[in-house]
C-alpha cells in the first residue's frame, strides 16, 4: 500500500505493512506488538497532517478507525463528552452543534481525527481544543500502560502539548470534552469571522451561523478538503504562526502583523511574512505550489512527489528568513524526510 492513499497531499511511498484498528483494544494490541518487536511504527488518523516521504515508511502504519461519542448531559453541568480517538473531527464539530453543546463551531472544517486534536492543540479563528478539552486518555507506550491526563497536566501552549513535546510516547486513545449547553457558541474571538457575521467581536452566534461562517472563510481559502479540486489537495498550513522576542518583533516592517503571545513574547503571521517575501498565492511552476488561495498552504497539483513538496518549504523557509530573519517551523509531521 501506499502512503499517498492515506493522506491529504496524496504523497508518500509504500509501508510494509497496514493494519486498520476498529476497536481501542486493536489499536492497543497493533502499536503494542510492533513495541516489543522493536518494529517501527507511524500511527495515522486523517492522513491530514503528514507529509512522508517518497521512498515509505520501513514499518507498519496502524490507521486509527475507532468509533464513539458518550455523553452526559445535565442542564446544571452542561455536557461532559467522551468521543474515540478514530472519530472524524469535523462529523464531531457538526455533531456538537447540533446537539448545542457550545464551543467548538469555530474549529469547523479543519480534517483529519479527534485523537489527533489534542496533540497539535488545533486551533483557528480564535478557539482551540484545549478550550474545551477535559482529558485526554492514552496508552503510554514507555510504560506500556493506560494512563489519563486532566487538562492541566496536558501542557496545551499554541500549537503544541505534552503529547508533541513527547513524540510517539503517547497513543491518544480517546478525548474528554465539557460544553455548556446552548445554541449560542462562545463569543467570536477573531475579527475576521467577526467582520463575515457582522458582529462585533465578543459577540455570541447561534454555532450553526458560525459553522456556515467558518466553512465558507476556510473554503475560500482552499483549506476544506475536495478531491477533485486539487488546490486542497493540501496539509491546510504548512507553517506555524512564529513567536518571536520583542527584538525579533522588532525588527520586522512596521506593517507587520504583531499580537501578544505571553511572557513577553509576540506572534507574527507566517502567511504576510511569506507573502511579503515574494511568494504570493499559487507561486510554483511545478507539480507542487503554494494554494492559489492561501499562501499558507503547499499544495500538490497532480503527480507531486514528496519531494517537490520539501524542496517548495526549503524555498519558502529559507526566502522568509533571508528577508526577515524569521525561521519558520513546520506545522506539518515530515515522516522519513526533512527540512
Amino acid at each position: 500500500m501506499l502512503l499517498a492513499d492515506h493522506t491529504t497531499l496524496r504523497v508518500g511511498g509504500p509501508a510494509d505493512r497496514l493494519v486498520v484498528a476498529r476497536t481501542e483494544a486493536e489499536l492497543i494490541a497493533a502499536v503494542g506488538d510492533c513495541d516489543l518487536r522493536g518494529e517501527p511504527v507511524l500511527v495515522v488518523g486523517g492522513g491530514s497532517n503528514l507529509l512522508v516521504a517518497d521512498e515509505g515508511f520501513r514499518g507498519t502504519v496502524v490507521v486509527v478507525a475507532t468509533r464513539g461519542i458518550a455523553a452526559d448531559v445535565s442542564y446544571c453541568g452542561g455536557a461532559a463528552v467522551k468521543v474515540a480517538a478514530g472519530e472524524n473531527w469535523d462529523d464531531f464539530v457538526a455533531e456538537s452543534i447540533r446537539q448545542e453543546w457550545s464551543g467548538i463551531a469555530a474549529l469547523s472544517g479543519i480534517p483529519g481525527s479527534v485523537g489527533a486534536t489534542p496533540i497539535q492543540n488545533v486551533g483557528a479563528y480564535g478557539s482551540e481544543v484545549a478550550h474545551v478539552v477535559t482529558s485526554v486518555r492514552t496508552w503510554d507506550r514507555q510504560d506500556r500502560t493506560q494512563r489519563t491526563f486532566p487538562l492541566v497536566d496536558c501542557g496545551f501552549a499554541y500549537r503544541t502539548s505534552r503529547f508533541k513535546q513527547n513524540p510517539g510516547r503517547y497513543l491518544v486513545l480517546e478525548v474528554g470534552y465539557q460544553f455548556p449547553l446552548g445554541d449560542l457558541d462562545a463569543p467570536v474571538a477573531y475579527a475576521e469571522l467577526a467582520r463575515t457575521l457582522d458582529v462585533e467581536v465578543g459577540t455570541r452566534v447561534k454555532g450553526s451561523a458560525v459553522r456556515e461562517a467558518v466553512l465558507g472563510l476556510r473554503r475560500g481559502k482552499g483549506m476544506v478538503l475536495d478531491a477533485a479540486d486539487h488546490d486542497t489537495w493540501s496539509a491546510g498550513s504548512f507553517f506555524t504562526n512564529p513567536i518571536l522576542t520583542p527584538e525579533e518583533a522588532g525588527n520586522l516592517p512596521d506593517d507587520a502583523p504583531r499580537f501578544p503571545a505571553g511572557d513577553g513574547r509576540v506572534k507574527s503571521s507566517a502567511a504576510w511574512l511569506i507573502q511579503h517575501a515574494g511568494f504570493g498565492k499559487g507561486f510554483g511552476s511545478g507539480a507542487a505550489g503554494l494554494s492559489t488561495k492561501h499562501v499558507l498552504a503547499l499544495t500538490n497539483r497532480g503527480g507531486a512527489a514528496a519531494a517537490d513538496l520539501v524542496a517548495l518549504a526549503r524555498e519558502v523557509r529559507d526566502g522568509v528568513a533571508e528577508r526577515f530573519g524569521v525561521n519558520l517551523d513546520p506545522e506539518v509531521n515530515l515522516v522519513g524526510t526533512s527540512l
